[in-house]
């Protein structure tokens, strides 16, 4: 079976989100996903997270790594 198509499929209008309690994880993970993709908000703490990142990975794919801070009291 084939769709008939060549070339590299084009991912639009979603993004995939990982999240994590642990910084160390979730800049693994977000460096993993770096790796041959390209960077569109480099590893860093907001106001919200820890650590965040937003990534295109070597396929196209759109995440987003989140390790969000514990909301205020």
């Amino acid at each position: 079976m084939s769709d008939g198509k060549q070339g590299a499929a084009a991912y639009a209008g979603f993004t995939l989100s990982l999240a994590t309690q642990h910084v160390a994880q979730g800049k693994a993970w977000f460096e993993a996903l770096a790796a041959e993709g390209h960077i569109t908000m480099p590893w860093q703490e907001t106001f919200w997270a820890h650590g965040f990142g937003m990534v295109t990975d070597k396929f196209g794919i759109p995440w987003m790594v989140n390790v969000a801070k514990p909301p205020q009291a």
